[in-house]
């Protein structure tokens, strides 16, 4: 019986899930630049092999409107047909990452660099999406976007075709941010679904001149990597984008991982496992040429809201939209891009720590600045190197304020006696500036004994620096008798 109870309570979140990642898996595709039903495969595969393997019971992968931007970028610089050989490469490498017991350590990083990681992700993605909102198509990169917005404004007041895009789309979000608070509704209809729905309806009743999604047939989207795009594996830009998929999946699976347990009183995460598993579903999406998946918080706190015990709901999941991609293609074709558009822009606000960023920047500043220098870097420069720019820059911060050193003086009334300094903390080339000019204030026909031995840590800089400050002293002042 309470097996039953179990798979009834899972069954029902199946279909929850499914309903949440259908307008998901078709926006990412299309806002990625790719068919949509690549955005299918990829949750179905999320759904299917990832959600049958060990890590974390009630978390459900996808594709994920933070990796869109990078993927579109990918896409653009190597063609669609080298993105199967990029996620393949980068499901290997977590999977290695696994094996290795690192997916622990994903929790060492900063949550400064990961919320402007995606705080970044979200401007560039709203960016990029206004466009499409109004059937127009994206400059291209985060910048470019930003400056065209003008000229979008003023293309689209004087479009009637424009407009009625921009009307469906804005009609989306306001259904998406609107639904929930129709709480007996939304237990029922989840609020993307819900939007797309309406859209769609709308569109169809009024007749509106919108673009609609393009579909083809699910095994004609599928398009393996060849053997050359296998071998531009060797370039250095190539690699450097599968490193960026590899770490950026990984680090939104885990992320994601721990915030689903704090949803739930069931199994704990097994962070090595769930690495694993989110590397051999990136393998099979790369074999397949799909879009590369993480662990998608929206879909996997539905799932637990909705009531699933096990991960019989994710797969379940995957089995209605391999259904639905199979049987129900045309499905697709009536769907708005404008409305896709609406659902996207709502996640990219949703990523955007608003409401975290002003506390941070009372209690912790040093943390917001790391966060919106990051997020800056992102939309200016790109996604791997505003990561790595953000990682820097939190490394440099915790450098700067555990290297506290205080310089104890204690000057004796006797002029026979020498001045006592004694150091404490940790002195590092950071403090040197500070250190040599406290010690240049010291009177200069005094003896100084200068203390060592309360220092925690002294570097090699900071230690040489000393040295030959003491032997300076000595030449040109009085003895100096170092104590370390």
């Amino acid at each position: 019986m309470k097996r039953f109870t179990s798979f009834r309570a899972d069954f029902t979140a199946s279909l929850v899930v499914f309903l949440v990642a259908v307008p998901l898996c078709v926006g990412v595709a299309v806002a990625s630049g790719v068919p949509a039903e690549l955005g299918l495969v990829t949750g179905v595969v999320g759904g299917l092999l990832t959600g049958l393997l060990p890590g974390s019971s009630l978390q459900v992968s996808g594709p994920a409107a933070g990796l869109t931007v990078l993927v579109f970028e990918a896409v653009k610089e190597y063609g669609i047909g080298a993105l199967g050989a990029l996620v393949l490469a980068a499901g290997a490498l977590q999977l290695a990452m696994g094996a290795l017991k690192l997916g622990r350590w994903f929790r060492a990083i900063s949550v400064a660099v990961v919320q402007g990681m995606l705080a970044g992700i979200g401007l560039v993605l709203i960016a990029g999406q206004l466009y499409a909102l109004a059937d127009a198509k994206a400059p291209g990169s985060g910048l470019a976007n930003l400056g065209g917005m003008p000229g979008l404004v003023t293309a689209t007041a004087g479009s009637g075709t424009a407009l009625a895009a921009l009307a469906i789309g804005t009609g989306t979000i306001a259904v998406l941010v609107l639904w929930p608070r129709w709480r007996r509704a939304a237990r029922i209809l989840p609020a993307p679904l819900a939007a797309v729905a309406l859209a769609t309806v709308a569109v169809w009743a009024l007749d509106l001149p919108v673009a609609r999604v393009e579909v083809s047939g699910l095994l004609h989207a599928i398009q393996p990597p060849g053997l050359a795009d296998l071998g531009r594996l060797t370039e250095i830009g190539v690699l450097g984008t599968v490193l960026a998929f590899a770490l950026i999946a990984s680090a939104e699976s885990l992320f994601s991982a721990a915030a689903v347990d704090r949803l739930h009183d069931g199994p704990r995460t097994e962070y090595d496992k769930e690495l694993m598993a989110q590397g051999a579903g990136n393998a099979v999406c790369g074999l397949l040429g799909a879009l590369p998946m993480t662990a998608v918080i929206v879909r996997s706190a539905a799932n637990v809201q909705a009531g699933a015990k096990t991960k019989a709901s994710r797969v379940l999941h995957g089995v209605w939209l391999l259904v639905f991609a199979a049987a129900f293609p045309a499905a697709l074709g009536v769907v708005p891009v404008a409305a896709l558009a609406g659902v996207l822009v709502h996640a990219g606000c949703k990523l955007i720590p608003l409401r975290e960023l002003r506390p941070l920047w009372r209690e912790h500043r040093g943390e917001a600045v790391v966060l919106l220098v990051t997020a800056l870097a992102i939309v200016t420069v790109n996604m791997f190197e505003g990561v790595l720019i953000g990682l820097l820059m939190a490394i440099a911060k915790t450098a700067w304020e555990t290297s506290h050193v205080h310089l104890d003086i204690h000057t004796p009334d006797d002029e026979a006696e020498p001045v006592t300094v004694r150091a404490v903390g940790n002195a590092t080339f950071l403090r040197l500036p500070k250190i040599l000019d406290q010690l240049e204030t010291l009177p200069a026909d005094r003896e100084v004994e200068l203390d060592l031995t309360g220092l925690r840590h002294l570097d090699h800089a900071c230690g040489t620096a000393l040295t030959n400050w003491a032997e300076q002293h000595r030449r040109t002042r009085r003895a100096v008798e170092l104590v370390s």
